[in-house]
């Protein structure tokens, strides 16, 4: 009645952005995403008869308030599948800044669904991680798998969820830029809302969404980083666009959010293919490949610290702990 898992970050090179059910995060449209290896999450679920509610501790710290409310919900759809009323104490280490654009509920709610549903005797099949995984944190159903992922957006909760479709092992890479690791002040789920409800580019979006997908898909298929990189680059402007058109605006971005911006446009002249792609945060990721890493990194440093340059490689799926975390 205990597991553990382990579960790594993604970035969006095709972003979700907008939900059309809130209860079952279905998504507004399909997204495509590149699982990461440099942050994860580890989480060990133990079921345990004493306990009259969950016990969550989050880095070495008992968790209340909404975070924890959210946990409790997500805990209860795996009591309602499983039929098994019992209680869990969670245990769960981020190794990845928590609410400020570095995917931290994708890791962390795809490491609690793998462990919980180990623990309460659940499917842990690919599909049936990804819809559950889903039911916490949209992102967090690509976290279940390795490379390139596609999440189908779907119709309804049995439909929606992702596959993976390449293993990137071709020599991709991203240099992550850690402008602010803060929390950021507007989190993902209300600028969500607020875009969908009173942003007027968001019809457009939606569009170019798909549109962008399909594009993307051919170029993974090819293999092509520098359209990869092309087709991430403007849909990552469209979405942060749908988000300066609503009501009231707002945006993510910092002055450092710019200069890595401005940085990428300027490697590209000096013939060094990178490009840009940044989630709802101030933080940027660039896209790369392996032979130019050095050169970038050497070009961010004149502006950034060296911790806040980050290397990061193709990661895996979803893995299960054998020696459960402490």
């Amino acid at each position: 009645m205990q597991a553990a898992a382990r579960a790594y970050t993604n970035i969006a090179l095709i972003k979700y952005w907008g939900k059309k059910d809130e209860q079952l995060i279905l998504p507004m449209n399909s997204s495509l995403s590149l699982t990461l290896n440099a942050f994860y999450t580890e989480t060990r679920v133990t079921l345990q008869q004493s306990l009259s509610c969950d016990e969550i501790i989050m880095d070495g710290k008992v968790l209340s308030g909404h975070s924890a409310e959210k946990i409790i919900r997500f805990m209860n759809q795996v009591r309602d599948q499983s039929g098994n009323r019992t209680y869990a104490l969670i245990v769960t280490n981020n190794h990845v800044p928590v609410a400020s654009g570095f995917a931290s509920s994708a890791s962390g709610f795809a490491a609690l669904a793998a462990s919980a549903a180990r623990a309460y005797g659940l499917d842990c099949s690919g599909v049936a991680l990804s819809r559950l995984a889903r039911r916490g944190s949209g992102s967090a159903s690509r976290s279940i798998y390795g490379g390139f992922v596609k999440w189908m957006k779907g119709t309804k909760d049995e439909d929606s969820y992702a596959v993976p479709i390449d293993p990137a092992n071709w020599g991709i890479r991203l240099v992550v830029v850690a402008v602010n690791r803060q929390k950021k002040k507007i989190s993902s789920r209300l600028g969500m809302k607020r875009t969908v409800q009173t942003s007027p580019f968001y019809p457009i979006w939606m569009k170019e969404a798909e549109k962008d997908l399909g594009r993307m898909e051919q170029a993974i298929h090819h293999h092509d980083l520098e359209m990869i990189g092309e087709i991430a680059e403007a849909n990552a402007l469209k979405m942060h666009a749908t988000m300066l058109a609503a009501t009231p605006p707002f945006t993510y971005w910092e002055e450092g959010t710019l200069t890595v911006m401005r940085r990428a446009a300027h490697l590209r002249e000096q013939g060094i293919p990178c490009y840009f792609t940044i989630d709802a945060g101030p933080n940027v990721k660039l896209i790369c490949s392996v032979e130019h890493v050095d050169q970038i990194l050497d070009d961010l440093s004149d502006f950034f610290p060296l911790e806040a340059l980050i290397t990061a490689e193709p990661g895996p799926g979803v893995q299960f702990l054998e020696d459960p975390i402490h």
